[in-house]
């Protein structure tokens, strides 16, 4: 009848049937929010969490404010052109004084001898003598107890510092630094370390990820053809290097490649070398290639083998009934259908290598470890933590960038291809 409602259609308890099915959309959706959720929890406390508090270690420099309060306040009215007055000297002296009986100047010596050597003396010298001050006169005192005093460079340092926040760690991860005048200027060249390093343990990554993948593409392909009895006997003999400790298969390798090591033995034996003509391919950059790249093999052969699994050999049976040579044929119709897994395992390889530095520690010697090792170096010997972040942030950015730039590679050749 015109002019008539559509009536709208109800559940047997009289709800609306929209409602009704918008409550069990709903429902739905906090259900699988919660089955979710450990997870979730589990990615912000283990990953995420500690990322955030490394890029806050990485510019964070609470040390000069927070055990030199007094010396910070009076540093702000001086104007760093010659050395600061007798207020500035004394507020030094009762920050020296209370630091030494509280046993934490030792935290803002150590932060300061960071920016420049010679400070962590400076400070613990001088903070022992502040002890034995006499009221008055705290800037003669505090240029007899040590004459690095008269420097203004060093009043001009703990001014800088006296600052929360800080880019000096990111600079010295990049091998530059503050100048006394506040200028950024690079390190002396006998302490350019960080620079090489990252450079090194990029190419090195970009190496063994190459050598994984040309050794791993046969492999996986072996395994994708095979009958299947035979391919799961050759995919435990892939995935035998998961079931051993690393420690084990490193020291293995160190066994075999040193000069008196297994290899070298047996080219000798075999008459390709002399005795004398031991070749070195241990505690070099050789020595982790070899050892990185059978680590980390299985990482290329697995996703591989996953994406080559599900490619029918039709495709190329039909190419080569169609006039296709082998070659053409594995070119232009097998291998473009492997690039997913070709890039999977590349991914998963790089970043596994760029992050590695035990086995770097052991058998790469001084021209084979990685700026990893450095990290672990201010993160456990030299404690500091500050600089660590930086090298760390440094590297995340650094990856982050090389997996933006394969991105977008891949979307232009999808793009080419469609």
């Amino acid at each position: 009848m015109q002019g008539s409602k559509t009536q709208e259609l109800t559940t047997a308890d009289g709800v609306s049937l929209r409602v009704s099915q918008e409550r069990s959309i709903r429902r739905n959706k906090i259900k699988a929010f919660l089955l979710v959720a450990p997870l979730l929890i589990f990615l912000l406390v283990a990953f995420v969490l500690p990322i955030v508090d490394m890029l806050k270690r990485s510019v964070e420099n609470p040390e000069v404010l927070t055990y030199l309060p007094s010396t910070t306040v009076a540093l702000q009215e001086w104007n760093d052109d010659e050395l600061p007055d007798e207020s500035v000297f004394a507020a030094l002296a009762v920050d020296l004084k209370a630091g030494a009986e509280a046993r934490t100047i030792g935290k803002v010596a150590s932060r300061l001898n960071y920016e420049k050597s010679g400070m962590r003396s400076l400070i613990m010298k001088s903070a022992r003598k502040s002890k034995r001050f006499k009221e008055g006169a705290y800037k003669e005192q505090l240029l007899k107890a040590d004459k690095r005093w008269a420097d203004v460079g060093v009043w001009k340092l703990i001014q800088r510092e006296s600052s929360p926040y800080t880019f000096s760690y990111y600079l010295n991860a990049v091998d530059h630094k503050y100048a006394d005048n506040g200028d950024i200027v690079a390190q002396p060249e006998h302490l350019q370390i960080y620079n090489s390093l990252f450079f090194r343990t990029i190419y090195m990554s970009i190496a063994i990820t190459s050598l994984c993948l040309l050794l791993g593409y046969p492999i996986a392909y072996l395994l994708a053809n095979l009958p299947l009895r035979q391919a799961n006997l050759l995919m435990i003999l892939v995935l035998l290097p998961f079931w051993t400790s690393l420690l084990v298969r490193t020291a293995t390798w160190i066994a075999i490649l040193q000069q008196q090591g297994v290899l070298n033995d047996l080219m000798v034996g075999a008459g390709i070398l002399s005795d004398e003509d031991r070749i070195q391919m241990i505690y070099n950059q050789t020595g982790t290639l070899i050892a990185m790249t059978h680590i980390l093999l299985p990482f290329m052969i697995l996703p591989l083998y996953s994406v080559m699994k599900t490619i029918s050999p039709s495709y190329v049976r039909a190419a080569r009934s169609m006039g296709a040579t082998p070659f053409t044929a594995f070119r232009r119709v097998y291998f473009p259908q492997t690039l997913p897994g070709i890039g999977a395992g590349s991914i998963l390889v790089f970043i596994l290598a760029i992050g590695y530095y035990i086995t770097p520690a052991l058998v790469g010697g001084q021209t084979g470890t990685f700026i990893t090792n450095f990290i672990a170096y201010h993160m456990q010997t030299s404690l500091n933590w500050g600089l660590a972040a930086a090298i760390a942030s440094i590297l995340l950015i650094i990856v982050i960038g090389l997996y933006w730039l394969y991105n977008r590679l891949i979307g232009v050749d999808n793009v080419k291809l469609g």
